[in-house]
């Protein structure tokens, strides 16, 4: 890999604000790479924890550190229309300053279910809706003169002159995909491609595929798109059953998610684990009954294990992150999950992040 490993936190915009703030500027003090916001939609409702924007969060987030880069990790492009988006975009990028923010686009099918949508509109693909929305996110915020024309969406943008109030400098924009073609569209047209909760090194390796694939078409670099990768984790300083409590929540939630929210969208994934949509469904079925500590129980060690957490005491953690690390991650994404996580981030960035950075 050419591009220098990354390490970030992927934080739910579900918990309360101060509380994701704080967590925030501890992440900053601890030296993690990024904050990635996974926006919570109002399927979180039915287990009494309330959906917030990851937009603007994200600009409070920005305003409240000094080195933590700020990435929508990630936001659907069926929410918010692209120019939208940009609008959005040029607040948290002016708050953050040059080099701290990425946007990330996914199809979010969590939220198209809240919606009663059932899935995206007939008349066009969720590629369409992904490619235009890359295409003009990153045409306006470039500043000039900006007329397009998608399958999805559109716009006629008129440019800014030089001495306009607007920051001039460059933001990433990230394509998240679990199917193929959307994998590979990252390829093609991201600055970086993100995978979903419940990755696996086996993932990252069919991802990496995916990516070439995309980058091949358009006559890049594959191995100068960043692939960050949401996987489960917690820590502990001494104790690896206890290091591994908190990924077992978190896994819990993501699998219970993968029955309940976006089957078959997932099955690549789950086989890549070597898990069975059945051998999960106790999971879901727990998750509606009784929350997610409820689904955490359901959770067998056999199971955990095959969700491939970098979990447990610094050792375990360094020797999960190398194992990403050599399957083709770039940018290890943390869903840290469990009690006293800042304590678990300050445990990461002091033990953990000297030995897995160049």
């Amino acid at each position: 890999m050419t591009l220098p490993l990354r390490v970030g936190v992927m934080q739910l915009t579900m918990e309360p604000l101060e509380e994701m703030l704080a967590t925030a500027r501890v992440m900053d003090e601890a030296g993690m790479d990024t904050v990635w916001l996974a926006e919570a939609y109002p399927w979180w409702r039915k287990h009494q924890m309330e959906a917030r924007s990851s937009t603007v969060v994200s600009a409070l987030m920005a305003a409240q550190t000094t080195r933590l880069t700020i990435g929508w990790g990630i936001i659907s492009p069926y929410t918010r229309h692209p120019v939208q988006a940009a609008m959005d975009a040029r607040v948290v990028q002016e708050t953050a300053g040059p080099g701290r923010f990425i946007v990330g686009f996914g199809t979010s099918k969590i939220f198209l279910n809240n919606t009663k949508q059932g899935g995206p509109p007939k008349v066009t693909k969720p590629l369409a809706h992904m490619r235009d929305s890359v295409e003009i996110v990153r045409g306006i915020l470039g500043g000039g003169r900006f007329e397009y024309e998608g399958k999805a969406f559109s716009a006629d943008i008129p440019a800014l002159s030089p001495d306009a109030h607007a920051p001039g400098w460059d933001v990433p924009v990230y394509v998240a995909g679990t199917a193929p073609l959307m994998q590979q569209l990252g390829g093609e047209i991201g600055d970086g491609v993100l995978t979903p909760s419940i990755t696996t090194p086996a993932f990252v390796r069919y991802t990496r595929e995916n990516i070439e694939a995309g980058a091949t078409k358009s006559g890049r670099d594959p191995d100068e798109v960043d692939l960050g990768c949401t996987v489960v984790a917690s820590i502990h300083a001494s104790d690896r059953d206890a290091g591994r409590d908190g990924a077992r929540e978190i896994a819990g939630m993501y699998l219970a998610n993968k029955v309940q929210n976006i089957a078959g969208s997932a099955d690549t994934l789950l086989e890549l684990a070597e898990i069975d949509p059945e051998e999960i469904r106790p999971v879901a079925e727990a998750m509606e009954r009784g929350g997610r500590l409820a689904a955490k129980e359901q959770v067998t060690d056999s199971l955990l294990d095959r969700c491939k957490p970098i979990a447990g005491t610094p050792a375990d953690c360094i020797a999960a992150i190398a194992e990403y690390r050599d399957a083709g991650c770039t940018h290890v994404m943390l869903e840290l999950w469990g009690d006293h996580r800042q304590e678990q981030i300050r445990l990461f960035g002091e033990q953990v992040l000297p030995h897995v950075r160049p």
